[in-house]
C-alpha cells in the first residue's frame, strides 16, 4: 500500500508542478503586456528596460535567498531523525532523553526572543551566520556522550532554531521592499521555499540514512556540521545587510515589540493562530509513529516511505497555495484548511482503521503544505519592519511552552489528538477575529 500512495503522491505532485508554472508564466506575460500597454501609451524606454529588467533582477535575488534557507534547512533535516537514536545509542532511557528534548524546547523559549531582537538591532545576516555558528557547534557535541555536554548541544540547537524560524523570512522581506519587488512576488518565493523544504527533507532523509548505515549515527551531525558551514559561507559572501530599528537597545525594541502586539489585534491574533495551529503540527510529530503502528499491529510501518510520502503531500500544498493565492485571498482558503486540520484529528480519535487514519495524516501534510506559505505572506503584511525578528519569536514562546507541556505528561493518544483538535479550534477562532479587525497605524503604537 505504502509505495503505491507514494506512486500517486508523486504523480499529483508532478501534475501541481505543471499547473504552478503555467501560472507563473502567465504572471510574466501579463507584466510583458503591461510593458507594451507602456509603449502604446508612449512610456519611454528606459521605464520599460527597468520593467523588464526587474523580473530578471527578482529571479537572481529570489535564487540567492532559497539557496541559503535550502541549506540551512537540509542542515536540520539531517540531523532530524538521528537525534533520538543517537541518545538512544548512548544508553540513555526514554525519561533522560525527554530532558534533552525539553531543553531545546525550552532553550528556544527561554532566549530565542532576546536573540532575535538582537538581529533586529544588529543587522539579520549576522543573525544567520550566528545560526549557522551555533547549529554547527551543536552538532560537534553530538560527539560526546556526556549527559550534561549534549544538554548544551540541546541548547544550543533550541537557540538556532529560533533563529531558523525568524531571521531568514525576517531578512528576505525587509530586502524584497526594499527592493521594490511587487508584494505577490513575494508569495511566490514563499511557496518555492516551502515546496524546496519537502524535497530538501527527502534527499537529506536519504543521505543522512546511508551516513548512519555507513558510518555511525554520528555521521549526520557532521555532515550537518559541513552543510552550515558552506551556509555561512554562501550568506557571508551572497547577502547584504539589513536591520530592524537600529536607533533602539536591544530592551527597548523588545519592548516596542511587545507594546505593539498588544495593541495591534491583527498582529495578536496572527501569533495565537502560529502557536495553536504549529503547537499541534509539532505535537503531530511525535505522534504519527505510535498512532499508526497502533493500527498497524505486529507489521512494522515503514518510517521512511510514510515520511517521504508526508514531505510530497508537503509539496502538493505548496503547489496549490500557488493556484489558490491567485484566484482567493489567503484567508479565506486559509480558514478551510484549519477546519479541515481539525476533521483529521478527529478523524484521529474515531477511526481504527490504519488507511483512514494515513490518508488523514496525508491530507494534515498537504494542508500544512499550503499554511506554512500562507503565514508567511500574513506575517509579512502585518508585522512592522523594524520589530519583525522579534515579535516572530515572541510568537514562538506559547508554541513552545505547548510542545514542552505535551512532552512533559505522558498523555494518551486520544488526549493528545482531543487537545491538537482544541488547539485548531482556537486557531479558527484566532482567525474569525483578525479577518474582523481593524487597521492601525504602527506609528501609533510606539
Amino acid at each position: 500500500m505504502y509505495v503505491e500512495v507514494f506512486a500517486v503522491l508523486v504523480a499529483v505532485c508532478g501534475v501541481c508542478m505543471v499547473v504552478q508554472n503555467r501560472l507563473e508564466k502567465a504572471s510574466h506575460q501579463d507584466g510583458g503586456s503591461a510593458v507594451s500597454s507602456m509603449v502604446e501609451d508612449g512610456g519611454t524606454p528606459n521605464t520599460i528596460a527597468v520593467q523588464k529588467g526587474q523580473r530578471d533582477s527578482f529571479s537572481r535575488f529570489q535564487l540567492s535567498y532559497l539557496v541559503v534557507y535550502y541549506l540551512a534547512v537540509s542542515s536540520d533535516w539531517l540531523q532530524g531523525p538521528y537525534v533520538y537514536a543517537l541518545y538512544s545509542d548512548y544508553g540513555y532511557d526514554k525519561q533522560a532523553i525527554g530532558q534533552l528534548f525539553i531543553a531545546g524546547f525550552g532553550s528556544s523559549a527561554l532566549f530565542g526572543t532576546f536573540v532575535a531582537a538582537v538581529a533586529d538591532k544588529f543587522g539579520r545576516k549576522s543573525n544567520v551566520i550566528v545560526f549557522c555558528v551555533t547549529y554547527a557547534l551543536s552538532c560537534v557535541t553530538k560527539h560526546s556522550p556526556n549527559f550534561w555536554v549534549l544538554m548544551i548541544g540541546r541548547v544550543l540547537g533550541g537557540i538556532a532554531t529560533s533563529i531558523l524560524f525568524s531571521a531568514f523570512e525576517a531578512w528576505l522581506v525587509s530586502e524584497h521592499h526594499s527592493r521594490n519587488y511587487p508584494g505577490p512576488w513575494l508569495s511566490e518565493t514563499f511557496a518555492k521555499a516551502q515546496f524546496g523544504n519537502g524535497v530538501v527533507a527527502i534527499v537529506s532523509g536519504q543521505l543522512a540514512g546511508q551516513a548512519a548505515n555507513t558510518f555511525g549515527k554520528v555521521a549526520p551531525f557532521d555532515m550537518s556540521l559541513v552543510v552550515l558551514v558552506l551556509c555561512g559561507l554562501l550568506v557571508s559572501w551572497m547577502w547584504s545587510e539589513n536591520y530592524g530599528d537600529e536607533r533602539q537597545s536591544v530592551g527597548a525594541g523588545l519592548g516596542n515589540a511587545w507594546n505593539i502586539m498588544l495593541r495591534d489585534r491583527r498582529i495578536l491574533m496572527i501569533g495565537l493562530i502560529q502557536s495553536c495551529f504549529e503547537g499541534a503540527m509539532y505535537t503531530f510529530v511525535f505522534v504519527w509513529t505510535p498512532a499508526m503502528q497502533a493500527r498497524s499491529g505486529d507489521v512494522e510501518i515503514p518510517h521512511g516511505m510514510i515520511f517521504s510520502s508526508f514531505m510530497v503531500c508537503m509539496m502538493i500544498g505548496s503547489s496549490l497555495f500557488t493556484v489558490l493565492v491567485s484566484k482567493f485571498a489567503i484567508e479565506k482558503f486559509l480558514r478551510v484548511c484549519i477546519v479541515l486540520a481539525l476533521g483529521v484529528f478527529v478523524n484521529a480519535i474515531a477511526l481504527n482503521s490504519l488507511i483512514g487514519v494515513y490518508g488523514s495524516f496525508l491530507a494534515f501534510e498537504v494542508i500544512c503544505g499550503i499554511y506554512f506559505p500562507s503565514f508567511g505572506t500574513l506575517r509579512s503584511r502585518y508585522i512592522p519592519e523594524e520589530v519583525r525578528s522579534a515579535i516572530m519569536n515572541f510568537f514562538r514562546l506559547p508554541l513552545n511552552i505547548i510542545v514542552v507541556a505535551m512532552m512533559y505528561r505522558d498523555l494518551d493518544m486520544t488526549t493528545i489528538f482531543s487537545i491538537s483538535a482544541s488547539l485548531m479550534l482556537i486557531s479558527l477562532v484566532g482567525l474569525q477575529v483578525l479577518i474582523h479587525s481593524p487597521s492601525i497605524a504602527h506609528a501609533d503604537l510606539k
